[in-house]
């Protein structure tokens, strides 16, 4: 429990950036699922472009780690490069 009005303060805006990373969290965990059941080579790889994108973003705002980041990108990539 906060003492000071600037822990409470500290508390709220943790509670807001919290929700805001899980939201991003939860749009990339979908879209590499949504890549991972893909069997269409053309649509597999616009989303891998804007999964590239959305992964350096987060990586860049240390939401996730970048070699994180790195292997995600390269497993889909190689995943996306073996569909027919």
């Amino acid at each position: 429990m906060a003492n000071h009005k600037s822990a409470e303060k500290r508390n709220r805006a943790s509670e807001a950036k919290r929700a805001r990373n899980r939201i991003r969290k939860n749009a990339v965990k979908t879209i590499v699922k949504k890549i991972r059941l893909s069997q269409d080579k053309k649509s597999a790889s616009e989303d891998l472009v804007k999964i590239a994108s959305l992964l350096d973003k987060l990586a860049k705002s240390k939401i996730i780690h970048k070699n994180k980041a790195a292997n995600l990108k390269s497993k889909l990539t190689r995943h996306v490069n073996a569909l027919k």
